[in-house]
């Protein structure tokens, strides 16, 4: 018996949450899941064992710095993503087109794609919808995220509404470049429309004609604060197929995670939980600390004693980052990885058992201190 090339099944809701199972030929992924960031097929600070160690089930890979280095076509000579890095549960990889539009200072949108000067050395390339689905074919990404437009939501409402149906057309054009590439792995449709209700509506029926095996919400968590967010998610994940997962790109904050699953939302990204680890931010249940600070110099406690730094103190930790030294990095990073999989992991037992509501109370009113 073969396993699936993609399968997703809703095993309970809790008003407009649902909790499920993502089925596919490298593994299954518990919804809602969020996702370690991998961005140039590294995890930073944190070895492929360890990030499943903490209860991932799928990484996330960027197009954009892995088509520049080490370059699509040497990751397929050298057996595929998985390989090359040693994972062999499932990559999600996202379509390039938000690094190229924040990355690169020479970049010029035409119908056929985007031309940009690489970040690196400044040549110059072409992403386009046929492309992006090359590069990610080569990955051997298990899940492709369709080629998109990104604009800001404060930009105008005409060049949100432009960006938003040439993404439309780039997505018509990614499902027949995925196709004709015979990949084996699912393709996820990009909706967009800023915080717009009207526009928002219009991209996820062009994403339901195309047909899409999941669907993202993007074009969110891009500086327009978390109530501007919520308002739009109380509206756009419901504009997608309920039979499809959906996930919310670059997000994020644990309690922006808590408020977009009771919204509806399967999936999460972000790079949050490993930059933060780096820099000596470490997320807890009473909210972040900063392991800096001189008030930890002396604390004996750990962070959490469950969790993968919990067998070394504050002390220890707050020594390690102000030194510099990269077991700290390492630590906080695990830290971190564990705090939002536990995250994960009580959200979907809190939507099978019907108390996502207390739950989500309980939980913001710790965090935030109140």
């Amino acid at each position: 018996m073969t396993s699936p090339r993609f399968e997703f099944s809703i095993s309970a809701t809790d008003g407009k949450a649902r909790t499920g199972t993502i089925r596919m030929r490298r593994g299954e992924i518990r919804t809602p899941a969020f996702m370690p960031v991998g961005t140039a097929a590294t995890v930073k600070a944190v070895k492929p064992a360890d990030v499943r160690a903490s209860g991932a089930d799928i990484l996330l890979g960027n197009t954009y710095h892995l088509m520049l280095r080490p370059g699509a076509e040497r990751v397929a000579r050298l057996g595929g993503l998985h390989a090359l890095m040693g994972w062999d549960r499932p990559i999600l990889t996202d379509s390039g087109g938000y690094q190229v539009m924040s990355l690169s200072e020479l970049t010029k949108v035409s119908e056929e794609g985007v031309a940009f000067a690489s970040h690196l050395d400044g040549s110059r390339h072409m992403l386009s919808p046929e492309r992006s689905m090359e590069v990610q074919t080569l990955l051997g990404s298990d899940i492709v995220m369709a080629f998109d437009q990104l604009v800001k939501t404060t930009d105008t409402a005409a060049a949100q509404r432009a960006a938003m149906e040439r993404s439309m057309r780039w997505a018509k054009r990614s499902r027949a470049a995925f196709d004709a590439l015979g990949n084996e792995g699912a393709l996820f449709g990009i909706q967009q429309g800023g915080l717009d209700e009207g526009m928002r509506a219009a991209s996820a029926a062009a994403l339901r004609e195309i047909g899409f095996d999941g669907y993202a919400v993007g074009g969110l968590a891009v500086g327009e604060g978390q109530a501007a967010m919520f308002a739009c998610l109380d509206f756009a994940p419901g504009q997608l197929p309920e039979d499809a997962p959906r996930y919310l790109m670059g997000v994020g904050k644990p309690d922006d995670i808590v408020g977009a699953v009771e919204r509806g939302i399967d999936m999460f990204d972000c790079v949050l939980p490993t930059r933060s680890g780096r820099t000596g931010q470490a997320f807890t249940w009473d909210g972040p600390i900063n392991i800096r600070n001189a008030k930890f110099a002396e604390d004996p406690a750990p962070i959490d004693p469950e969790s993968p730094a919990g067998g070394w103190s504050k002390a220890y930790l707050h020594h390690l980052v102000r030194s510099g030294e990269i077991l700290g990095a390492m630590l906080m990073t695990e830290h971190n990885l564990w705090f939002y999989q536990q995250l994960m992991e009580r959200l979907r037992a809190a939507i099978a058992e019907g108390r996502l509501a207390d739950f989500a109370e309980a939980f913001r009113a710790r965090y935030r201190g109140r």
